[in-house]
């Protein structure tokens, strides 16, 4: 019997530790590749420059490399939403290649708003379900 109630509640106990875990399969998205866009691009201070490809194709070689939430494209730029980070990639200030830039998603989302704003949650919002772990969601 009292093997029983061990082994039972061990499995409760087990049941309780799955159910508080974070799933990583989930909706929330991935974490942005900025170890594979630091090995794949040109540093330029915090920023990272592609010096021949058009904003598209930089574009859908990050999102190739690591599928974002979403993908928007506004005039010539193009933003790619991860889990806690949004990467804009915009034609570059020579006229050649593209431009990369990586913010966490509230700097990202107030410094793009107003080519974002209107798509994606605004995360000030009471709405608003951040990606990151944790209860609250």
């Amino acid at each position: 019997m009292k093997n029983a109630r061990r082994i039972s509640a061990m499995l409760l106990a087990t049941l309780a530790l799955a159910a508080c875990s974070s799933d990583p399969d989930d909706d929330d998205g991935n974490d942005v590749p900025s170890a594979w866009i630091r090995s794949q691009y040109s540093s330029r201070g915090v920023d990272y420059v592609d010096k021949a490809d058009s904003v598209s194709k930089v574009a859908g070689e990050i999102d190739g490399n690591t599928s974002a939430v979403d993908r928007l494209s506004d005039g010539d730029k193009q933003f790619l939403r991860y889990r806690n980070d949004i990467v804009a990639i915009s034609p570059h200030t020579s006229g050649r290649g593209s431009l990369i830039e990586i913010a966490d998603y509230r700097t990202g989302y107030h410094r793009w708003r107003t080519h974002i704003g209107s798509v994606w949650p605004d995360p000030d919002s009471a709405a608003f379900r951040g990606g990151g772990p944790g209860s609250g969601k």
